[in-house]
């Protein structure tokens, strides 16, 4: 059994060289490994996340000019326009999505193994009239699908769940290797100047894991909650049975509310806690994409620190 003396000296350890205590270097061992694991995972989601902080902004952006069309003759029936792109696209189902008022195109979605292809169609004339969406438009449609589901659906959106919680993982093993010791931890909050590049990488990776602890944190427990919202709803009601009593008022419910308000930072397109369009929103748009950037940062420095420490020695 370990002694008082033994107790008190691993405790010593921990507070003045915490790098020769062996939890330290066991948790540390899993903290290198989850992060080179799901390194790359996080960058993408950290970078994307930032990114779609401004969708709206993007997507208001991305709209093409409205076409305006002159009428030409009769209007073409809905079979007949559809014969007519049927011609222009062979081997697709093609389906009118939404008629048009005079003047306007029609929206016409073309349909094959799979893949949906939307275009606009002069109802006059039958001619395609190109693609509603611009490119950049299609490009924030493609980085939210990759921030909320990685590209795959629900399984993807699954595979997103499981990496958030590797996240809490790497954030709570960090938080324990962060500790440098009682006469070194305040070097710990800022980057040193006049320090090579190597020891500059190691001051970032921790100055930003200490002083950006708390917010990783939410996002990835709020990010699983999203991923997993059935299994968070069910620990709720496990800590919190519902009842007549607390129907509209429970603890539980509030949490899992302020998770999903919390992560994505806005209601309907306003940041909180701000009540419209201005600088408060701006302001807190910008707070929310700079520490979403947090998690790349430590991906990024702690990458380098692995190259530097294990990868150049054992090329060498």
């Amino acid at each position: 059994m370990t002694t008082l003396n033994e107790r008190l000296t691993t405790w010593q350890q921990w507070k003045t060289r915490p790098q020769s205590v062996w939890l330290r270097k066991a948790v540390f061992q899993v903290h290198l490994w989850s992060g080179i694991g799901i390194g790359l995972y996080v960058f993408v989601v950290s970078l994307t996340g930032s990114i779609v902080v401004y969708r709206n902004e993007l997507y208001a952006a991305a709209q093409r000019a409205p076409i305006v069309l002159t009428p030409s003759g009769p209007r073409l029936s809905d079979a007949d326009l559809s014969a007519v792109a049927s011609r222009v696209y062979p081997g697709y189902s093609v389906t009118i999505r939404d008629g048009a008022s005079a003047g306007e195109p029609v929206h016409i979605a073309f349909k094959r193994n799979g893949s949906v292809k939307d275009r606009l169609f002069n109802p006059y004339t039958g001619e395609d009239l190109g693609d509603p969406n611009s490119p950049l438009y299609r490009f924030v449609t493609w980085l939210l699908s990759l921030h909320d589901d990685l590209l795959g659906g629900e399984t993807g959106r699954t595979v997103n769940g499981i990496g958030s919680l590797l996240v809490i993982v790497l954030v709570l093993t960090g938080s324990v290797v962060w500790w440098p010791g009682v006469q070194s931890w305040r070097r710990s909050l800022m980057v040193r100047r006049h320090v090579g590049w190597r020891r500059l990488t190691w001051d970032l990776h921790s100055m930003v894991g200490f002083w950006t602890v708390g917010i990783v944190l939410m996002f990835a427990i709020s990010g699983a909650y999203l991923c997993f919202p059935e299994s968070f709803q069910a620990i709720a009601d496990w800590l919190q049975p519902p009842t007549v009593e607390n129907a509209t008022s429970r603890i539980a419910d509030k949490v899992l509310y302020w998770l999903a308000y919390l992560h994505v930072g806005r209601v309907y397109g306003i940041a909180l806690p701000c009540h419209g369009p201005g600088v408060c929103d701006q302001t807190t748009k910008f707070a929310w994409a700079f520490f979403g950037l947090a998690p790349a940062v430590m991906f990024v420095t702690g990458i380098v620190m692995w190259w530097n420490r294990v990868l150049r020695k054992r090329l060498r």
